[in-house]
């Protein structure tokens, strides 16, 4: 009796960081105040709560966190050697014979950069070049705008910055071979969807000769490295590499091919260039991170007062949940309960504890609506917010646009998921 009526309290206080969370609040203090709550809701003892939830969570956080600088270090290289500007700049060659393919191919390279890009500094470096161009081949503002963004989050998928973040509640989900088979498929599967986007929208974009040039101060560097963006992915599938030394590596072969190593001064230039709007671009995200580590070390510390209560409310059927988070996936609006870095964190931390499923599973199901809702179309997410207030675009159109597509791409992977991980 005595864990039913904690676990209806602890089912309160979830809906309440919920409604918290989606009426605007901090989401880092929600999860610190979470955390909180949980430990004493779940008569967590004093001793036991400072080592287990406030202190060694957090300690043994830190190798994930190292994995994070990295990847937005090599992000911002990217962008500030100017290979993202450069790939972006060949796919408009095509554009005054060819604008829907223009179009087309504008979306999967920012696709291809943003695997292993991150941030709204890269995505503002990125956008500043591409939107303009978009709306010159006849696209609508906000078509051009959803189809930008939705460009960015199919990548996320396979972006380690992201990954990262969602293993906090599933460890035994390794980023490799098993889980970038998913992860490359679900990301194919919104591009896909980005592309039927476009094509319904293909009389318009043919309507408009007028193509904007792309700037003449362009960055010149070496084809080669168009290929580098995805490097460090091609080094964990194929030779099975840790992200650090894959990432290192593939900042060393940036900085070579892009002249940047010619002298000592000009590569600690951008060497610390970078890496300070590096960790600018995600300071944030790591304290929230380090309040979510302890958010979830409770959760899992009182797993068993959920139990009676999950056993018979929670679906046991990989199709079923599926199904029902695909319906419900615009919850994940709003940082809502099924974002995994707003209040669906507490989502992820019940599925996660149940052991109903699988973990790669469990971690998919969770993933796919962050993704392709929250990430992909929600005025929420910070990128988003830039195009948004950028290209002076009603809030409610933006959304009316979007998110029917990330809604469709979320049903489908959720499927790819069941079948994939089941």
């Amino acid at each position: 009796m005595t864990n039913i009526i904690i676990g209806c309290l602890l089912l309160i206080t979830f809906v309440g960081f919920i409604v918290f969370v989606m009426r605007g609040g901090n989401v880092m203090i929600g999860f610190l105040a979470m955390a909180l709550l949980w430990t004493v809701i779940g008569g967590i003892p004093y001793k036991v709560a400072i080592t287990d939830i406030f202190s060694q969570p957090a300690m043994d956080y830190g190798s994930t966190i190292m994995v994070i600088v990295f990847g937005s270090w090599f992000g911002r290289v990217l962008v500030d050697t100017g290979i993202a500007s450069a790939i972006s700049a060949q796919t408009v060659k095509v554009s005054r014979k060819r604008p829907v393919l223009a179009t087309i191919l504008i979306c999967l390279v920012t696709a291809f950069i943003f695997t292993s890009s991150y941030g709204v500094g890269a995505v503002i470096a990125i956008g500043v070049i591409l939107l303009p161009i978009l709306q010159s081949l006849g696209l609508s503002k906000n078509v051009a705008v959803s189809a930008f963004v939705l460009s960015i989050g199919a990548p996320m998928y396979v972006n380690i910055v992201i990954i990262k973040q969602l293993q906090l509640f599933f460890p035994k989900v390794i980023y490799s071979a098993k889980y970038l088979k998913f992860g490359f498929s679900a990301m194919a599967v919104q591009m896909v969807v980005v592309i039927i986007f476009i094509l319904l929208h293909a009389k318009s974009i043919r309507k408009n000769d007028d193509v904007q040039e792309v700037a003449d101060d362009t960055p010149k560097v070496p084809k080669i490295s168009y290929i580098l963006p995805i490097f460090p992915v091609f080094m964990n599938l194929v030779f099975q590499w840790e992200p650090i030394p894959a990432l290192m590596l593939a900042i060393f072969l940036v900085l070579l091919t892009t002249g940047h190593l010619k002298s000592y001064q000009s590569a600690l230039k951008i060497i610390n260039d970078t890496i300070s709007k590096a960790i600018t671009d995600i300071s944030g995200l790591i304290i929230m991170l380090l309040f979510l580590t302890m958010f979830s070390a409770a959760a899992v510390k009182i797993t068993a007062r959920f139990s009676s209560l999950l056993t018979g409310i929670v679906p046991h059927s990989p199709l079923v949940i599926a199904l029902i988070f695909g319906i419900c996936a615009p919850l994940a609006l709003f940082r809502g309960p099924l974002m995994f870095s707003g209040a669906g964190a507490a989502t992820a931390a019940v599925l996660a504890g149940t052991g109903f499923f699988n973990q790669y599973f469990g971690f998919a199901i969770i993933l796919v609506p962050t993704v392709s809702i929250a990430i992909s179309t929600c005025i929420t997410q910070s990128w988003n917010l830039w195009v948004v207030e950028h290209e002076k675009l009603d809030v409610k159109q933006f959304l009316w646009t979007g998110v029917p597509f990330g809604w469709v791409t979320s049903i489908i992977n959720l499927l790819l998921a069941v079948v994939m991980f089941k």
